[in-house]
């Protein structure tokens, strides 16, 4: 996102970027915000807070004993407050983002056009090989492959989910929190 606008801190454009477009989708559309998956709270079922909750508190247990070397040095190093805030913050939102466009839009539309199934390929399939992720295209084979088959099968997940729930905030969140986690991490090793 720094090529497109550059100047701009991630912080603040991703959440407007955000806000655009739920704006556009909500008002060129007519599409509710409920209609595509974000409900409030007192809407969810006790499945999907108990879900919700769980994997919350797992993810953040989980995800700094995975990459325990970065979350040892990272609070010691100096500006750990402007790298949250230039790449964890950012990241939160653009997960967000990703889901609001790949399930909140694409798969919402396909499915109702070609059927479950179908939709969440098609949409996935999209979100896999499409503008976010082609970048992995110029990688060697044995980095890209790997990387495509995580991001599909990820995907897939979120997918079903969604389907499944009809929630966006479900997804939303785990994907912002697997998003700022690893490219957190990934920021630490260069």
């Amino acid at each position: 996102m720094r090529w497109v606008y550059p100047g701009i801190p991630q912080w603040l454009l991703l959440p407007v970027l955000l806000g655009l477009a739920l704006l556009a989708v909500t008002s060129v559309t007519g599409v509710t915000l409920s209609h595509l998956g974000f409900r409030p709270w007192r809407d969810w079922t006790i499945t999907e807070k108990s879900y919700f909750v769980q994997v919350l508190v797992l993810a953040n247990v989980v995800f700094p004993l995975g990459l325990g070397a970065t979350f040892r040095t990272r609070p010691a190093s100096p500006g750990i407050g402007s790298s949250l805030w230039a790449v964890f913050v950012p990241y939160l939102f653009f997960g967000f983002y990703q889901e609001l466009v790949y399930r909140g839009m694409v798969q919402l539309a396909l499915v109702s056009r070609w059927g479950a199934l179908a939709g969440i390929l098609v949409a996935n399939l999209l979100y896999t090989f499409g503008p976010l992720h082609w970048s992995h295209f110029a990688s060697p084979a044995s980095l890209a492959w790997p990387m495509f088959t995580s991001i599909f099968l990820i995907g897939l997940f979120f997918g079903v989910l969604y389907q499944r729930a009809g929630n966006l905030w479900i997804v939303a969140v785990f994907h912002a929190l697997g998003n700022a986690y690893i490219v957190w991490h990934l920021g630490s090793l260069q």
